[in-house]
């Protein structure tokens, strides 16, 4: 018996020696609606495409699908058969959604080298050297060997920790793997703010993975808050998201905050993904900050501005951490004392330049800056 999956011509299929079993399909940009069809239905025909006589039973399909962003519509689903054979129709249902799954998994874009990986430069270290506990005790549980964290959200409380130490600029880094399923609501933050000595006037940079319904990506959003402008009335948060290029709930990954005099880098497993630098003074955060990290309810905000909430039925809402990365310099060092460099001749290299602007074009799916609702007032930087 010969078999194999075929693909290649607009088809893909598979062949088992007596059958065949297979979905065409086309870009979407090669279809219009027929008349009937104009007004939003979902029966499209391919245009400038000639008839194609096809041997045994067709079906039609015509549900559209989204493979590595080029949106396609399936076109033709075919089975073809010796007259003298017949097929089970439970092969029938395996053999096409094997198919099916093929296309959906389409080519994968690999993640561009940075050149530059600040990750390497900085060791890891045992929770308890940078960090403590803060609030929701019992929703922690911290590895015998200190090395893993893990924080989880239910309806009584979540959970969070905080660095012992304060600093005035550094590399702050940690490898998180969060929940699949439905984590609507539900925000796994790392992030360094000064809240608790400044109230109401607080700065911040923040990393949130925020949480989703089934069938839809997890949100990376980036902010930042300065001299209070995440404590005003409205809010004026400078935020860029992502939909990032890998799944967050199938494995760690690293976010990090580099944290320079003139810059902030935003980095995932090394790859600047956001520069956000001192254009102007009154935009920027220069005053000394803690690291945090935690797993709390956000649902008036978190996912779909609100629109879907944490579900506790789902929970407990489960986040791990770990490789703890924390090289900076703490209030009071000397100043000499310097960050580490955001590249390897201190600025952003061209590669690194070229690895961000591969992530945003990709990834990114909002950019304060390009929000027509703000009020441009409150960007000069924009």
């Amino acid at each position: 018996m010969d078999s194999g999956v075929l693909a290649g011509g607009g088809w893909t299929g598979i062949r088992c020696g007596w059958a065949r079993i297979g979905v065409e399909f086309v870009e979407a940009s090669d279809y219009e609606p027929r008349g009937e069809d104009k007004a939003g239905g979902t029966h499209p025909t391919p245009t400038n495409s000639p008839q194609r006589k096809q041997l045994g039973v067709e079906h039609t399909l015509s549900t559209p699908l989204e493979l590595d962003h080029i949106p396609l519509q399936i076109k033709k689903m075919v089975l073809q058969i010796r007259p003298d054979n017949a097929i089970p129709h439970r092969l029938v249902s395996a053999a096409v959604l094997g198919i099916l799954m093929v296309l959906l998994q389409g080519p994968t874009e690999a993640q561009p080298s940075p050149g530059y990986y600040p990750s390497s430069m900085v060791r890891s270290t045992p929770f308890s050297q940078p960090y403590s506990i803060l609030w929701g005790p019992q929703h922690q549980s911290l590895s015998a060997d200190q090395t893993a964290l893990t924080l989880w959200l239910d309806r009584s409380s979540g959970s969070g920790f905080k660095s012992k130490r304060a600093y005035r600029n550094g590399y702050f880094g940690v490898s998180i793997k969060v929940q699949p399923g439905y984590t609507a609501g539900v925000n796994t933050a790392f992030y360094l703010s000064n809240t608790e000595v400044y109230p109401g006037y607080h700065d911040e940079i923040d990393v949130e993975l925020l949480g989703t319904i089934p069938g839809e990506p997890y949100t990376l959003q980036t902010n930042v808050y300065v001299r209070g402008t995440g404590d005003a009335h409205p809010i004026v948060g400078r935020e860029m998201r992502f939909h990032l290029w890998f799944d967050p709930t199938a494995a760690f990954h690293h976010y990090a905050v580099l944290w320079n005099p003139d810059e902030i880098l935003f980095l995932v497993d090394d790859v600047p993904v956001r520069r956000y630098q001192k254009k102007v003074e009154a935009t920027f955060p220069e005053r000394e900050m803690w690291a945090y990290g935690s797993v709390w309810d956000a649902s008036d905000w978190a996912t779909d501005n609100g629109r879907y909430r944490a579900d506790y039925r789902y929970q407990p809402f489960v986040s791990g951490f770990r490789e703890f990365k924390v090289a900076g310099c703490e209030v009071g060092a000397l100043a000499s004392c310097r960050p580490l460099a955001a590249g390897p001749g201190g600025g952003l290299s061209a590669q690194q330049g070229a690895a961000m602007r591969w992530a945003q074009q990709r990834s990114m799916v909002y950019y304060y800056c390009q929000d027509g609702s703000k009020d441009r007032s409150n960007y000069p930087e924009c």
